[in-house]
């Protein structure tokens, strides 16, 4: 029963840490987001196991956590605004062409994750050719050229 106590208390405190770290994608991480993964998993892995390193212990560690995401995810379809807190909502980081610094502020993206964003995937040059631009709740920026 420890094993199941553990594993679900890590769970949360692993979506509650991510949540609030933030959006970034996998695509941009830095090194040191790697580095810090591994620091993070490696104290996990500590965490939930304690001294048992067995394979039943394991086996039902994974039964566990993957119970929890599952239960998790039916739970988030049957109530949206559980989804929405747990998952985030997209946020409008450029409207009408009008930049929104704060949006920026609360959301911890720069001007230039946009900019790069508006390049690699519309293939826009400036800043006046973006007419929206949203920070979407995985963490992915969508762009919407002017016209």
């Amino acid at each position: 029963m420890e094993t199941v106590i553990r594993g679900a208390s890590i769970y949360f405190i692993l979506l509650v840490i991510l949540r609030l770290s933030g959006r970034r994608t996998v695509a941009q991480m830095t090194p040191f987001d790697l580095v810090l993964l591994l620091v993070v998993s490696e104290t996990t892995q500590q965490a939930l196991l304690g001294d048992d390193f067995s394979i039943t212990n394991a086996v039902v560690l994974m039964i566990v956590l993957f119970g929890i995401d599952i239960g998790l995810s039916y739970f988030k379809r049957w109530a949206p605004g559980a989804a929405r807190y747990m998952d985030g909502a997209p946020t409008v980081l450029i409207s009408d062409g009008k930049v929104d610094f704060r949006a920026f502020h609360r959301a911890r993206v720069s001007l230039d994750d946009v900019l790069t964003a508006a390049r690699q995937n519309q293939g826009l040059e400036r800043l006046e050719q973006i007419k929206s631009a949203v920070l979407e709740a995985d963490g992915a920026v969508s762009i919407i050229p002017g016209s």
